[in-house]
């Protein structure tokens, strides 16, 4: 039997719509990913050796954008940030003071407030060399002292001075990258 001419448009017309159905999908997901992207996780690449041990370069780590949303950055995070000097590169650091407190580099340990830094986050040495490296300088308000766990080998809070909060991007809590390397950050 011959298909009728209304039978030939509705099969056109289903056609048109699962086509269009498919469009329409690949666009939401595609909004949702980089909603997800924008405010809620990404990823990042290590490019240095200024976090060795805990970083090394090549390896990718996601970042929690929304960490900082819901509570405050604290001592001993590894944070991701906008470079203060250059605000189209992106670092990644340790944070190691808050606003508002005495930050020195003595004898390889950092003292905050006149008390050494405790916890396996901070048992290595650290250079006493910058501007910022040298004698006692107190954080500002709004702002906070990163450090490179490879002190010898990175440009951080000691060069170039504070990182103001809205430059802070995220929380980095998971290398996903090489596989054998996968691991959450503490």
């Amino acid at each position: 039997m011959p298909k009728s001419h209304a039978s030939k448009k509705n099969e056109k017309s289903k056609k048109k719509s699962a086509w269009r159905e498919l469009i329409e999908t690949v666009l939401w997901a595609l909004v949702i990913a980089l909603l997800i992207r924008y405010f809620v996780v990404e990823g990042y690449y290590i490019p240095s050796s200024s976090m060795e041990p805990t970083l090394v370069p090549g390896e990718r780590v996601l970042v929690a954008k929304f960490y900082y949303r819901f509570t405050e950055p604290k001592r001993g995070d590894i944070v991701v940030f906008r470079y203060p000097i250059d605000n189209r590169r992106n670092l990644i650091k340790r944070l190691v003071g808050l606003p508002g407190e005495t930050i020195e580099i003595k004898d390889g340990v950092v003292l905050v407030n006149g008390e050494p830094l405790q916890g396996d986050s901070f048992n290595r040495t650290y250079y006493d060399v910058g501007y910022y490296g040298q004698g006692e300088h107190v954080v500002p308000p709004d702002s906070y002292f990163v450090l490179g766990d490879n002190s010898e080998n990175s440009d951080d809070s000691r060069f170039w001075g504070y990182v103001p909060q809205k430059n802070i991007l995220g929380r980095a809590f998971l290398v996903y990258w090489p596989p054998h390397r996968i691991r959450i950050l503490r």
